[in-house]
C-alpha cells in the first residue's frame, strides 16, 4: 500500500464544486471532461495540499453525517479559510468537544452535504494527549 490515491465526490453542480474547492480551500482544477466522459459521468479533478480529488456529476448524499475528510492546516491560517468558506455561503458547523491539545477544527459542509474538517493538529499529538488521560 503506498496510500491515498484519490477521493472522489458525487455533486449535483460541478462548477459550484469548482468554487468551493478553489475558491474555498485553494485547490487547483487540473482537469475537465467537458462532455467527454471516461468515466461514468462529466467529473473534474483538482490537487488540494497534493492530493487528488475528484468530482462527478450524479445525486449526491441526501442525508449529512459525520464522515468527512480532513484536511491539515496550520492554525494562524484557520480564520482566513473560515472567511473564505463564509464568502462562499458555506456552513460551518459548531466544534466538537476538545481536549487541550490535539489541535484546533474547522467542520463544514460543502453544497451537497459532503463534511470537511481543516485540522491544526497530528496523529502524533492527539495520541499523546489521550495517552495522558486528563
Amino acid at each position: 500500500m503506498k496510500g491515498i490515491s484519490h477521493l472522489t465526490f458525487i455533486v449535483r453542480d460541478l462548477d459550484r464544486m469548482a468554487t468551493f474547492l478553489c475558491e474555498g480551500l485553494g485547490a487547483r482544477e487540473v482537469y475537465d471532461s467537458a462532455h467527454r466522459n471516461f468515466s461514468l459521468s462529466r467529473e473534474k479533478f483538482f490537487v488540494l495540499g497534493g492530493t487528488w480529488l475528484a468530482a462527478m456529476e450524479g445525486e449526491p448524499p441526501s442525508e449529512r453525517s459525520y464522515q468527512h475528510v480532513a484536511f491539515a492546516v496550520s492554525e494562524p491560517d484557520l480564520p482566513r479559510y473560515r472567511a473564505r468558506l463564509e464568502a462562499l455561503g458555506v456552513e460551518i458547523r459548531p466544534p466538537r468537544e476538545r481536549v487541550e491539545g490535539e489541535g484546533l477544527s474547522l467542520y463544514f459542509y460543502d453544497f451537497d452535504n459532503h463534511l470537511f474538517e481543516l485540522h491544526t493538529g497530528t496523529l502524533e499529538q492527539r495520541l499523546a494527549r489521550y495517552a495522558d488521560g486528563r
